[in-house]
């Protein structure tokens, strides 16, 4: 009690030596210093927001899907047909080429393309806390083979606690749709959303020592549905080739203001 006592007396004592002090100093300088911490505080703040917001968009999805075709179209509408698989991610930040017409000032974004091999994707996880959004490049074209690797790929990456706790927004874009034989996108969410119900019971049985995954997907009890995720989830058609990828580019700057 004494020493709380003694604490008290002190503050006190501090409290009226900075009364005595603030008496003393004219009004308008006492403005004029709460003005310049005001002001100082915001600037940092905006500093701060400015500095949090990511302008970065991460290509992903199996090898073959048409990721690094996707990436040259974005930068100079260049399909770089004779590229092989890539082996290191390709990473860049410029102007997206389809708005290298436009008047004004244009934020440019930072494309990374990751490799689709099972034995570089962790790599992704180097990439996806400064992501503004991800990308999940599927074949349209040779989808129904390749189900399986997609949903499996996709589970694992809804499930990471970077892209869950962050709510990362994830298109599902289903490339070479400009072939006649090539599945639509309505198609191919319906059936990765039935693989990935599988997924959730087959991997439900395995015992928590087993389990990798730091969240869970779907409701229990129902059908699995990209809706149910925290992050939203979209599809979208493009075709690497043929350069028609308007819906990726209006994804991108929905998520990286110009």
């Amino acid at each position: 009690m004494q020493e709380l006592e003694q604490w008290k007396e002190q503050a006190s004592h501090l409290l009226n030596v900075a009364n005595d002090y603030l008496r003393e100093v004219p009004p308008n300088q006492l403005y004029a210093a709460a003005a310049i911490a005001v002001f100082t505080t915001l600037l940092l703040l905006l500093r701060f927001l400015k500095r949090t917001k990511s302008n970065t968009i991460v290509l992903t999805g199996l090898s073959g899907s048409g990721k690094t075709v996707i990436f040259y179209q974005l930068r100079d509408g260049s399909t770089h047909q004779g590229t092989v698989t890539s082996m290191e991610p390709n990473e860049d930040t410029f102007v997206l080429h389809g708005e290298t017409t436009k008047k004004g000032k244009i934020k440019p974004v930072h494309i990374v393309d990751v490799p689709g091999h099972s034995r570089l994707r962790p790599k992704l996880d180097e990439y996806l806390p400064q992501a503004a959004g991800i990308v999940f490049v599927v074949d349209a074209l040779d989808f129904l083979p390749n189900c399986r690797a997609a949903s499996e790929y996709l589970y694992d990456l809804l499930t990471k606690g970077s892209v869950v706790r962050k709510k990362i927004p994830l298109l599902i874009l289903c490339n070479k749709t400009d072939k006649v034989t090539a599945h639509t996108k309505e198609f191919i969410r319906k059936q990765i959303e039935k693989e990935i119900e599988k997924l959730r019971a087959s991997r439900s049985a395995v015992s928590d020592a087993d389990v990798t995954n730091e969240f869970t997907l779907g409701v229990p009890g129902e059908p699995f549905s990209f809706t149910q995720c925290s992050n939203t989830v979209t599809t979208a058609d493009a075709s690497g080739l043929t350069g028609e990828i308007s819906q990726l580019e209006e994804f991108i700057r929905a998520h990286v203001k110009p």
